[in-house]
């Protein structure tokens, strides 16, 4: 699963930590440095990927915290660098083991978020394995009753 710092991250990454409490497995987790991000002079791009790469870590050890909190379930990380959609997708192609993507819905009424749509624009054969879009909002009890 993908991972940010936005809230609806944090409702797919305890759907996730539900679903593989009850049926066995490891939770994956994905952080995306996007490259558009380093477009300056050399030494200022070397910094910024740096800055980058801490962040992604910071973010990965909080989800992997909050995966821990909900029980003993294995948690891999994963950092790459490249557009989300392209990078979950190779990923997704390199890793066998990897047997569902759960995203999470945007709340606001600018849409699902920008990976949901971009998976949701894609033919149906896109991606090898299910993905289940849990929405932004639920609490964790809802969460519960689903898993």
């Amino acid at each position: 699963m993908v991972i940010d710092d936005t809230d609806e991250c944090d409702r797919a990454v305890t759907f996730a930590a539900y679903r593989v409490k009850r049926t066995g497995g490891t939770v994956k987790l994905l952080a995306i440095i996007e490259p558009d991000q380093f477009q300056h002079w050399l030494g200022v791009e070397q910094v910024m990927r740096a800055e980058a790469l801490e962040k992604a870590n910071e973010l990965l050890e909080l989800r992997t915290k909050r995966i821990k909190s909900i029980g003993n379930i294995a948690v891999e990380t994963v950092v790459r660098e490249g557009k989300k959609a392209n990078e979950v997708e190779k990923l997704i192609n390199e890793d066998q083991a990897i047997a569902i993507l759960v995203l999470a819905s945007g709340t606001s009424s600018e849409g699902p978020g920008p990976l949901v749509s971009a998976f949701a624009s894609r033919s149906t054969n896109a991606l090898p394995i299910p993905v289940t879009i849990i929405p932004g909002g639920l609490s964790d009890e809802k969460i519960i009753a689903l898993c």
